[in-house]
């Protein structure tokens, strides 16, 4: 049922973190999969460990935000494959933390850049291939919990994940008609490198975990099954819609 042979996907952010695991779950169940990121020597690591599934892989550098590096590395990702069914804009930066009344101009940028910028750069560019393929395809995009609850200090970054739920539920809406489809995923407290400076006190994980129904950390493998099923035809008439991956934390 959800056997991706002959799909190719697309993971922003794919070299580490919620990113490689959607891109192990798509290269396990048969997919050619093509990894965006900035950092090279992640992005090499990243894809030999892909590699062991067997399928096609590429690692490319790019920055999401710089919409030129955007457009040139789609390019060159149907290049290598020759189509892209399924999209997965995962790339993202945190907030620094500071004060509303104290943030900065260029930090809410920043954050904007990345995170709402390299989102639209990287759909639209999606879209495009989609409609002249006359295939459709899956758009997914990370969202996150400050989206629905807030988080002091990181009111853009709250901003950002908020905007892209928008951005999917008129994607769904304004694609449907090309097949193309629009999801949104929400992940809970995980194991990664963008959350292990919290992970590492005390104080947070006592205060956190403890609203967490399933008591325990979420890790990157979490996200291989969505990551297929949103890839996959058995998703076809599943679209709009906001999921979240968190051991239940949503609804404590």
């Amino acid at each position: 049922m959800f056997d991706l042979s002959g799909k190719v996907a697309l993971v922003t952010g794919g070299n580490g973190g919620i990113g490689l695991g959607f891109a192990e779950g798509l290269a396990e169940h048969g997919a050619g999969v093509c990894i965006w990121g900035t950092n090279e020597d992640k992005n090499a690591v990243a894809k030999d460990r892909l590699l062991t599934y067997g399928g096609q892989v590429e690692a490319l550098r790019c920055d999401v935000s710089d919409e030129n590096q955007v457009v040139e590395a789609f390019a060159k990702t149907v290049e290598a494959f020759g189509r892209v069914d399924s999209c997965f804009a995962n790339a993202g930066v945190g907030g620094g933390g500071a004060q509303f009344d104290a943030m900065t101009s260029e930090e809410w940028d920043r954050v904007f850049k990345v995170n709402m910028d390299g989102v639209m750069f990287t759909f639209r560019e999606a879209v495009k291939h989609m409609k002249e393929s006359g295939r459709g395809g899956s758009l997914v995009v990370t969202s996150s919990g400050t989206a629905r609850f807030g988080a002091a200090g990181s009111e853009h970054y709250s901003a950002t994940k908020a905007g892209v739920i928008a951005l999917i539920q008129s994607l769904a809406v304004g694609q449907a008609r090309y097949g193309i489809r629009a999801n949104a995923i929400i992940p809970g407290w995980i194991e990664t490198a963008m959350t292990e400076r919290a992970f590492a006190t005390e104080v947070f994980q006592t205060r956190v975990m403890r609203r967490i129904p399933q008591r325990r950390w979420g890790t990157p493998t979490d996200f291989r099954g969505i990551a297929v099923y949103f890839a996959s035809d058995e998703s076809s008439y599943h679209t709009g819609d906001t999921i979240a991956i968190d051991g239940g934390v949503s609804h404590f």
